[in-house]
Formats: C-alpha cells, sequence, structure tokens
C-alpha cells in the first residue's frame, strides 16, 4: 500500500485510491513534523494534507491508480511544503464562496486557502501537483 522514501528533511509516499490511505498519510506528515522537530503548526499541516490528500482520491485519482505525498522541510526558508502529486486532470481551484450549510463538500480548498501561507497547483504529465506551505517561527 505504501512505498514510502526518508531523506533528512524530504518524505515522499505512495498511496492506493481507497478511503483508508487518508488516516496513514496524516499519520506519515505528523511523523516527519516530530522527527524534524516543527510541531509549531501540525494541527494545520495535518489538516490541510488531510484536505489535499481527501481531493485527490475524490476528484484527482483515476481507478486503479493511486497518488504520492512530497513532504519538504525547507531548512533556509523556515518552510514546511506539502505536494500532492496525482494523474488525474481536471482543475484545481477554490471555490468562490462557501457551500451551502447542507452541502456535504466545497470547504477543502477554502481550508487549505485560510490555513497554509502560500497555496498552488503545479503541472505534471499526467495529472497535477496541488501544494500547500506553512511558515515556521
Amino acid at each position: 500500500m505504501n512505498e514510502a522514501t526518508q531523506l533528512p528533511y524530504f518524505r515522499a509516499a505512495f498511496y492506493c485510491r481507497e478511503r483508508k490511505s487518508i488516516p496513514v498519510v496524516r499519520k506519515f506528515t505528523r511523523k516527519a513534523l516530530v522527527d524534524w522537530e516543527c510541531e509549531e503548526r501540525a494541527d494545520d499541516v495535518l489538516l490541510c494534507v488531510t484536505e489535499l490528500a481527501t481531493n485527490a482520491l475524490r476528484h484527482g485519482v483515476p481507478p486503479g491508480r493511486g497518488f504520492r505525498v512530497h513532504i519538504y522541510l525547507e531548512r533556509m526558508e523556515k518552510a514546511i511544503r506539502i505536494e500532492l502529486h496525482d494523474s488525474g486532470d481536471g482543475e484545481v481551484r477554490a471555490a468562490d464562496g462557501l457551500p451551502g450549510a447542507e452541502e456535504e463538500g466545497g470547504r477543502g480548498l477554502l481550508l487549505v486557502e485560510a490555513l497554509a501561507d502560500k497555496w498552488g497547483v503545479g503541472e505534471r504529465n499526467p495529472g497535477k501537483i496541488v501544494w500547500c506551505e506553512f511558515t515556521l517561527a
């Protein structure tokens, strides 16, 4: 299910397109933050990685494929960068406004936009990279 790479300030892992991958992504991310002693924004980072992984799972990963999570500690810039790589097509953007109270989805990227210091979408062939960054004190 999970193939992981560990370097001093970089972690990467592959996850299958299945719901049970989401808590494993959170655990993987938390471990990196603890190992790097970067827990000051852990709640924000974990919420955002959960939202990005859920979006990849629901919208970005074609059936039979998976997604990759990359986590970087950029020591010089004092920042954590999270990237989700998927092979799906489609446009990624935050909603223009809040979804209705009865709607189940549509808040994930609004949360990422509110909690992360930066976020964006990069190209990948096939697919895309959705990323977010968190500045550390």
